[in-house]
């Protein structure tokens, strides 16, 4: 059973490069996780997570909040690296 889930993955990767999706997908993948990957305090006050010219744009409801993940911008940005540091360069708090 596993071998047929691993064949699908593959296949479904397969497909989005030959699409020309995978970058897309990933963008997405990481907005959906924004959640996991940072914890509910944040994530409960983050109103969108997009990528836009290699830039990680992240918008949030909390001036406090942007001002302290500005600050440890490098911190956040290592959290986010090792599954997503090839879609953006820069990360931006709006």
């Amino acid at each position: 059973m596993s071998e047929q889930s691993n064949s699908f993955t593959n296949a479904f990767r397969k497909f989005l490069v030959n699409e020309k999706l995978d970058t897309k997908y990933r963008e997405k993948l990481l907005a959906e996780s924004w959640g996991d990957l940072v914890g509910t305090p944040i994530a409960s006050r983050t109103s969108s997570v997009y990528v836009a010219n290699k830039i990680l744009f992240v918008k949030l409801t909390s001036a406090p909040l942007k001002q302290e993940l500005t600050n440890n911008k490098e911190k956040v940005k290592g959290l986010l690296q090792k599954d997503f540091g090839d879609l953006f360069n820069d990360i931006r708090f709006i």
